[in-house]
């Protein structure tokens, strides 16, 4: 019983804060004494279900859902009780009959996660009012991309090599789509004031190639933050590189184990310069507008990331059945300059199925993040300001070096 009081009370002291915080008046809505007794009489009702009238447990839940819904119906319009009241009162109410019936552990995380929805009411309303079309349409097609049509593609081998797997392809574009709208939304739930640093971070999750060509075009118009951007630009392109080791460790930890070193090698340049950027030059530190990066859920993006996966595989099994090494090399190679994740993900899938060793895998994947951050240091000569084109040039210039080094020892 003083479980589930303590646990009660912790919900309703919540629930009580925020009605406080919204009213300024007390209305005598349920607040701490009132939850702790609702879990207090979950844990009572379920002692006596068990030891006397097995019917009590569903009778007292009865009688307590009844009566936050008659006080609803009896109270003035601006005193009514909520969905999310009359939930929470619910949850308590099941958290007094889970302690009584030995589960603890689950008991306080229930507690737990009703008292975190509970306080986190008015910074998601906060959030949710910063939402625009084109995040919702985002959302939306998150959604269509994960349940819906994955779940319609065949899983079966079609064309040469049985190399075209739609199910494969498809649930590897969830994958990166994933990954990009996790960025996508931290960007937008933050707003302009995150900063250099999470700008470029949250960009190399959702698009590094974005965050390069986003931020070498602004420092032309802004030639004075150029540290700034150029900044962004090498956190971006540092950040893909670990981006490629976690989905690796998280699909076939045996090639991540022969991949993370040069990985980790190539990774030096970046992050040697951005500490010495954050630790010499504070004064840029929080300079920078925030990266606006365009949609990176779109259909469209979707369907060539799957088309472009869908060839790589079929060059890959060609290359592999044809045992030129220097072929995938050169295939991976050429796919990196686009895409490092679909060369990266056609590997974990041939190691998977036997048709490479990890360690050629793994310098095909290296191959590609060199093509890719010779692309990138490009696109920054190309259109950056002088501080840019100097400061990008150099760093994924060491980086590209790191990388060609490392394939060379492997």
């Amino acid at each position: 019983m003083i479980v589930s009081a303590s646990l009660g009370a912790l919900i309703g002291t919540i629930r009580q804060w925020n009605e406080q915080r919204e009213r300024s008046k007390d209305d005598g809505s349920a607040g701490l004494r009132t939850f702790a007794l609702w879990a207090l009489i979950g844990t009572v009702s379920a002692f006596i279900s068990d030891q006397h009238f097995k019917p009590t447990f569903v009778i007292a839940l009865t009688l307590v859902g009844g009566q936050v819904i008659l006080r609803s119906v009896v109270e003035r319009s601006e005193f009514r009780v909520g969905f999310t009241s009359a939930a929470v009162a619910i949850l308590t109410f099941l958290v007094g009959g889970l302690v009584h019936w030995g589960h603890t552990q689950p008991a306080v995380m229930l507690a737990a996660l009703t008292v975190l929805l509970a306080g986190l009411k008015q910074p998601i309303h906060g959030w949710t009012r910063r939402f625009s079309d084109r995040d919702i349409r985002s959302t939306l097609q998150f959604v269509a991309i994960t349940g819906v049509i994955l779940p319609l593609v065949p899983d079966k081998g079609y064309g040469p090599y049985a190399a075209f797997n739609p199910y494969s392809m498809w649930l590897m574009v969830v994958l990166i789509s994933g990954l990009g709208f996790v960025g996508y939304l931290l960007m937008r739930l933050l707003g302009p004031q995150a900063g250099i640093v999470l700008s470029g971070v949250v960009g190399g999750l959702a698009s590094s190639t974005a965050t390069t060509l986003a931020f070498s075009r602004q420092s032309r118009e802004d030639p004075v933050l150029s540290g700034s951007y150029a900044l962004a630009v090498v956190l971006a392109c540092t950040v893909m590189l670990g981006r490629v080791a976690a989905v690796l460790g998280t699909l076939n930890p045996g090639l991540f184990a022969a991949v993370w070193v040069p990985l980790a090698i190539m990774s030096v340049p970046g992050l040697g310069y951005a500490g010495w950027m954050l630790i010499v030059h504070r004064k840029g530190r929080g300079a920078s507008k925030t990266l606006e990066l365009a949609n990176p859920l779109s259909l469209g993006m979707a369907v060539k990331f799957a088309l472009i996966y869908g060839v790589v595989t079929l060059l890959v099994k060609a290359v592999s059945q044809s045992e030129v090494t220097t072929g995938l090399l050169a295939v991976s190679f050429v796919s990196g300059l686009t895409d490092v994740d679909a060369i990266a993900l056609s590997m974990v899938d041939s190691v998977r199925t036997n048709s490479l060793l990890p360690p050629l895998a793994a310098k095909a994947i290296v191959m590609a993040a060199v093509a890719n951050t010779i692309m990138k240091a490009g696109m920054a000569v190309a259109l950056g300001s002088p501080v840019v084109r100097r400061n990008v040039g150099i760093v994924l210039g060491l980086t590209a070096t790191s990388g060609i080094a490392a394939v060379l020892t492997m």
